[in-house]
């Protein structure tokens, strides 16, 4: 089977395309490597898929290539994406156009006339905003707080109306805060570990209480294969851990892992940064056999095993 990731080289991307390579799939990546966060990383993330042959790298910007890599039967994972809440305000917007609705509008037009065989879209907890009723479910109303939200939300709406018009076999995964290997250098457990290393402030947004559903990126991986196998076409799933778990708490896990203290620089609250998410996730158990596995103590000593490794960090 042959399979094309879009943003492969980033946090998730580079962890599905590990997973296929090792599954027997031969992968065509693409990544443009905006300066988002710093392109190095990201090359780091790929290293291992490089040296496999099932793997090719095609650094293109989606939102203006011909896209002629599609071919008949292909499974599409659209993972890139101008990603992050705080900095789409403003003269930024304009990037979370172009990367989150211009460039899935022109996949999805490029596939409505070849028979693919399943168009996999990566969205987000976002859409669902400053929601007041808990568990989050598929059918709840989306009322994103953040202009990211907004265009998260566009793609899945352009995902169900290529379905509905198209027969596209699209399928949206709405992910909720994934954190492990790999996890982007803007998002909280990332920046907490980083300055831990170099002594320096972790800026807290808000006093901590925020809550989340921390999911693992192993489970979101396995969500995303499930999916694949058993997504219904046209359907949207939650993909979460079911834990709500505070951001000070989390903040406390990282601290016993890693037996460092992390001096917090307190905030404002930033703009678009939701009080809580919290998944339901039976839709996915039901449909798909999604159950998440990883406990939040064993992801985050992964993952701060990573980070002392990418930063030559040494006790």
């Amino acid at each position: 089977m042959r399979a094309v990731i879009t943003g492969v080289a980033g946090f998730i991307g580079s962890s599905l395309c590990e997973r296929l390579l090792k599954e027997g799939w031969k992968v065509f990546g693409v990544d443009c490597f905006r300066d988002y966060y710093a392109p190095s990383l990201k090359r780091k993330n790929i290293e291992k898929c490089l040296e496999n042959s099932d793997f090719v790298l095609s650094e293109q910007d989606i939102s203006t290539s011909p896209l002629d890599f599609i071919k008949k039967g292909d499974y599409i994972f659209h993972l890139a994406a101008q990603p992050g809440v705080r900095k789409s305000w403003g003269q930024e917007f304009d990037h979370y156009i172009r990367d989150n609705i211009i460039s899935t509008q022109r996949l999805l037009e490029r596939v409505k006339n070849i028979k693919i065989s399943k168009f996999i879209f990566a969205s987000s907890s976002s859409i669902y905003g400053q929601s007041k009723s808990f568990p989050l479910k598929e059918d709840s109303l989306p009322m994103p707080f953040s202009p990211y939200g907004v265009t998260k939300l566009a793609g899945e709406n352009l995902a169900m109306l290529y379905a509905g018009n198209f027969g596209v076999p699209t399928v949206s995964l709405r992910f909720f805060t994934v954190f492990g290997r790999r996890q982007r250098p803007d998002m909280a457990f990332h920046k907490a570990m980083k300055s831990m290393i170099f002594d320096k402030e972790f800026p807290l947004y808000g006093d901590g209480s925020q809550v989340r559903d921390f999911t693992h990126v192993g489970d979101i991986v396995e969500g995303i294969l499930l999916a694949v196998e058993k997504g219904k076409n046209g359907k949207v799933y939650n993909l979460g851990s079911e834990r709500e778990i505070a951001l000070s708490e989390a903040l406390r896990i990282i601290e016993k892992v890693s037996g460092k203290r992390i001096r917090r620089k307190k905030l404002e609250e930033a703009r678009g940064d939701v009080k809580k998410t919290l998944a339901s996730i039976d839709r996915a158990k039901n449909d798909l056999g999604y159950r998440p596995k990883k406990s939040m103590e064993e992801g985050i000593e992964e993952e701060w095993n990573w980070i002392k490794n990418i930063y030559n960090y040494n006790l």
